[in-house]
């Protein structure tokens, strides 16, 4: 265990079709109540605890982690536990230019934001509010500026909606400083009507952008990487592919996730979660919610991604924004 992804709420103020479907996720549906998500005392507690096993790179998600109240405050905390070499977060940049300063002084250091397309009419559909790329691209100068570079940006690919935008995003970063990440399309939860037919392999989506400018392989930069690297032949920058679904990582895992409500998930498609939230609010010691943490990421064998079919795709797994992606 190296990496620790932290939701801070299940809330978000996009509706993106991959991930929370507004038909789904209308005004009527029931979010976690404010007593049942963790406090920002209760998530750092757990930080520190998991820092002890091993973790020293946490990342705060989502949900969109910016509609979360004074989350500065969190990061300060986080940034000041023993042993936490890196901190980051994860948006999709829509309050991004507000906070960037504030979450920079605070502690965090980079920042991952989510942009699916530089069309708006392409990114409206896609984010299901109709926010405009402009106010993104704002967040993410404003994330320059402040030094949480250099910024990545994650794109989620969908073939026959956004395929036609990875080279315009692809220049776009090259030209700006920016990282840009492709996303295989995955099944991940219930709600966003996923097909196989769907998905473009990383090995097109790296083939789009190699045409037009040249690319060569790049080693891991730390083991357990999930994305592939590539970097340009001429040196303006490199790109990420994450293909869990063409290329499955599983066996190189490093990541542990926190729900909102304190719940402990060893893989993106698990079905259901360990809660942590009843031993903290129950008064157990920080050794005994360590030996609970240590003894369920011992026993894992999340395989899902590797063991995909027809038969394990009907099986139940957490909403995506529950976990953070």
């Amino acid at each position: 265990m190296h990496d620790l992804r932290i939701s801070v709420t299940d809330r978000c103020n996009f509706r993106c079709t991959y991930c929370m479907p507004r038909e789904i996720f209308g005004r009527d549906y029931a979010f976690l109540p404010r007593t049942e998500i963790l406090t920002f005392e209760e998530i750092a507690r757990l930080a520190r605890i998991f820092v002890g096993l091993g973790v020293r790179k946490i990342r705060v998600t989502g949900g969109e982690p910016l509609v979360r109240k004074d989350l500065p405050d969190l990061v300060r905390q986080l940034a000041g536990i023993p042993g936490v070499e890196d901190i980051a977060l994860t948006t999709n940049g829509a309050l991004l230019a507000a906070q960037a300063a504030a979450l920079h002084d605070a502690g965090l250091r980079r920042v991952t934001v989510s942009l699916d397309s530089l069309d708006d009419a392409v990114f409206g559909a896609m984010n299901g509010v109709g926010f405009p790329v402009a106010r993104v691209l704002a967040g993410i100068d404003a994330a320059q500026r402040y030094g949480l570079a250099p910024v990545k940006v994650n794109m989620v690919v969908k073939r026959g909606v956004n395929e036609t935008s990875v080279l315009p995003l692809a220049e776009y970063a090259r030209d700006h400083g920016l990282i840009l990440r492709l996303i295989e399309f995955m099944d991940v939860g219930q709600s966003n009507g996923w097909r196989m037919q769907d998905v473009v392999p990383a090995a097109e989506l790296v083939g789009i952008i190699d045409a037009a400018h040249p690319l060569e392989p790049l080693p891991p930069s730390y083991p357990g990487e999930v994305a592939t690297r590539w970097r340009y032949r001429d040196g303006a920058g490199e790109i990420g592919v994450i293909a869990s679904v063409s290329q499955p990582f599983c066996g190189a895992c490093t990541r542990a996730r926190l729900s909102a409500k304190g719940e402990l998930y060893t893989c993106l498609f698990a079905a259901a979660g360990l809660d942590l939230r009843a031993l903290l609010r129950g008064g157990a010691t920080d050794d005994e919610i360590e030996g609970v943490i240590a003894g369920r990421w011992e026993r894992r064998a999340d395989r899902y991604s590797e063991l995909r079919s027809a038969e394990t795709r009907g099986l139940r797994h957490v909403e995506m924004f529950a976990i953070g992606g």
